[in-house]
């Protein structure tokens, strides 16, 4: 069992993780869920950057078995539009969309979100966007 999670948690990290396509993890006394975004080929000041997204949940009610929610989107220009769109479209909080390197090429957008809800049912709106 991972340090800090109840062995419910630990379950429900696994199935976040796998609903969203990414990597599980654990990190500061949350679920981390991780995508490799190796199709880009980023370069940041001549070196090669290797970008990832990612989501994670903490401070699930037991009770209601919402937790907290938050996502940090990295995409390409293209790829902003529709993936805001989708997640707006699903209640989900935009909270900020930003570049966060100078000298990236190609030009990397940045999309946090965010939410309170339930960890599968905010990996599956995130997975119809990320598909979109």
């Amino acid at each position: 069992m991972i340090q800090g999670m109840a062995f419910n948690d630990e379950l429900i990290c696994q199935q976040f993780a796998r609903i969203i396509g990414g990597q599980e993890g654990f990190a500061g006394g949350k679920c981390v869920a991780t995508i490799n975004r190796d199709e880009i080929q980023a370069i940041i000041l001549g070196k090669r950057f290797r970008v990832t997204t990612s989501f994670s949940f903490e401070s699930r009610d037991n009770k209601t078995g919402r937790a907290l929610c938050l996502g940090r989107v990295a995409l390409l220009q293209k790829e902003v539009n529709g993936f805001v769109a989708t997640i707006i479209k699903q209640g989900i909080i935009v909270s900020s969309i930003h570049n966060e390197w100078l000298c990236d090429d190609p030009n990397l957008i940045y999309v946090n979100i965010e939410d309170v809800d339930d960890p599968l049912n905010f990996a599956r709106k995130v997975r119809r966007a990320l598909c979109n």
